[in-house]
């Protein structure tokens, strides 16, 4: 029953079968790659081990948002968009090392640290996650706390760090990702 329930949720964001394909899809591809081979025995191993565990994982992957109108699918998202995040992430994670090995081996030891705060806000709660992963990702950056409001602190090691947070790139991209409207905002230091 709750399975059904799962599938037929008209709470959930796009389509529960697409989910469900797409994840059968992930988990076969995987399985055939770690086989490496083409033998129907692994084939069909394969095969009924993908099925099963997204028949018994796929409620587990529903996020609910905060107030519980709807629910999102941890991997709904756009194999395109996801390529093309993931790129833009290698490069923000390339300039981030360049940035703090200059700050690091300066004669002056260029580094200024300090905690930054910004709000942003998103319906989909995977979007916070990413947000958060990544900026912690990022060399020179740590994600300290995300709160429910949207208020995400964020120890910067460098100017360049602190800025790179708060222009609002990587929050733009990772709405986009998600194909979501969001709010940011900079909270000012107090002094």
């Amino acid at each position: 029953m709750i399975k059904q329930e799962s599938v037929d949720n008209a709470k959930i964001v796009g389509s529960p079968i697409v989910h469900n394909v797409c994840l059968f899809l992930l988990l076969f591809a995987f399985w055939m790659a770690l086989t490496g081979s083409l033998k129907t025995k692994f084939i069909v191993y394969g095969l009924i081990t993908a099925a099963t565990t997204v028949w018994l994982c796929y409620p587990l992957l529903l996020v609910p948002n905060r107030d519980g109108s709807k629910k999102y699918f941890v991997f709904g998202v756009s194999i395109f968009k996801f390529i093309s995040y993931s790129v833009w992430l290698m490069w923000q994670l390339v300039l981030a090392n360049i940035d703090v090995l200059k700050a690091t081996t300066s004669q002056n030891l260029d580094i200024d640290p300090k905690v930054v705060r910004f709000y942003f806000k998103v319906d989909n709660p995977m979007a916070y996650v990413v947000l958060a992963n990544s900026i912690t990702l990022t060399p020179g950056t740590v994600t300290l706390n995300v709160d429910d409001d949207g208020l995400f602190e964020i120890h910067a090691l460098t100017v360049g760090a602190a800025e790179g947070v708060l222009d609002g790139s990587f929050q733009k991209k990772v709405a986009d990702l998600y194909g979501e409207d969001y709010e940011f905002a900079v909270v000012e230091e107090e002094e």
